[in-house]
């Protein structure tokens, strides 16, 4: 096992001691094979109790564990035949953005999504995975282009946000997020998305307007990030633990409340324990749905798109008191 979190230290503390005695058993000749046994059987609970009772604030860290899987490396397992595509035809290629044509099951599909780097090099070049204008306007491109030739849209969620700098500002970051919930909404093809590690807050949202959202288990998604949040609230971004303790991020609140459709099963420990086993489980879903989804046409599709975010949330009318004027005229 390699970059635990705090909260995994003590498997790792446990699994280290039964690997030293494996080890000390084999080079005196000792027969450890019960004691091994006794250890591993407490290995087992301790990892049962660790991963059944994990806090928002730890599924937070897992979200962002450097070694999750991205968007490309989930790509080239669930997918075949992917060819890229570059650039918005309007300014540049964002490399926090990634899509291009690919086959699911056989079935042609356009795939989009959030590229976070895999070292410090490739972060930067990827804005550490918080998109531009140019980038949402290539994932729009791409949609539309799907939209054109029938094809099915699949959207990979993993960001903290769109770039907040001066130069996305300068080319139009908001009107390019609010462009992209447009349009996407409109589409008259299925659309679904998956939020496979943080979605926060326009930037996920820009990609996220589908028929059926879905979110990997120990993912995020949140109106704003939790140091975000932080800032705001307690004027200490440190606090993000903090935050994301009261605010509903994960999987399971967001399905209770309807924001998601499905939660998709990680392997025990987190995605980034079994790259395959996470994107065999995202195919299966994703197969599933757009099985589902394929039997509507163009309007159904965007009226039930219209239905899915129009349920979220619950509010009542307030009942107006009458003023004394209005009791004079009655």
């Amino acid at each position: 096992m390699s970059g635990e979190l705090p909260f995994e230290m003590p498997l790792a503390e446990m699994r280290k001691k039964i690997e030293e005695l494996k080890q000390f058993g084999q080079e005196k000749g000792i027969d450890f094979t019960d004691e091994i046994a006794r250890l591993e059987e407490r290995y087992s609970r301790l990892e049962e109790e660790i991963y059944t009772s994990i806090s928002p604030s730890q599924k937070m860290h897992l979200a962002r564990h450097q070694q999750r899987p991205t968007s490309l490396d989930l790509i080239q397992l669930v997918f075949t035949d992917f060819i890229e595509l570059h650039g918005d035809r309007l300014y540049g290629d964002d490399l926090a953005i990634v899509g291009g044509l690919a086959k699911l099951d056989g079935i042609p599909v356009t795939v989009v999504g959030q590229q976070r780097g895999k070292d410090t090099k490739d972060n930067i070049a990827r804005f550490f995975g918080s998109p531009h204008p140019e980038g949402f306007r290539k994932a729009l491109r791409l949609m539309q282009q799907a939209n054109k030739f029938k094809r099915p849209i699949i959207t990979f969620i993993d960001t903290k946000g769109a770039y907040p700098g001066n130069t996305a500002e300068e080319r139009g970051q908001s009107e390019a997020i609010a462009r992209n919930l447009r349009e996407m909404s409109s589409l008259g093809v299925p659309v679904v998305c998956v939020v496979i590690g943080e979605g926060g807050s326009g930037g996920a949202l820009a990609m996220a307007v589908g028929n059926r959202v879905l979110m990997l288990e120990h993912a995020i998604y949140s109106a704003i990030s939790p140091n975000g949040a932080a800032s705001i609230l307690w004027k200490d971004a440190s606090k993000a633990d903090q935050a994301a303790e009261a605010m509903k991020i994960t999987a399971k609140d967001l399905l209770e409340m309807e924001v998601i459709e499905e939660i998709i099963p990680e392997p025990k420990g987190g995605a980034h324990r079994n790259y395959e086993e996470t994107a065999a489980a995202i195919q299966s879903a994703l197969i599933s749905q757009l099985k589902e989804l394929s039997v509507m046409d163009a309007c159904e599709l965007k009226e039930d798109r219209y239905r899915k975010f129009r349920k979220i949330g619950e509010f009542d009318f307030a009942k107006a008191e009458k003023t004394e004027q209005e009791d004079i005229i009655l």
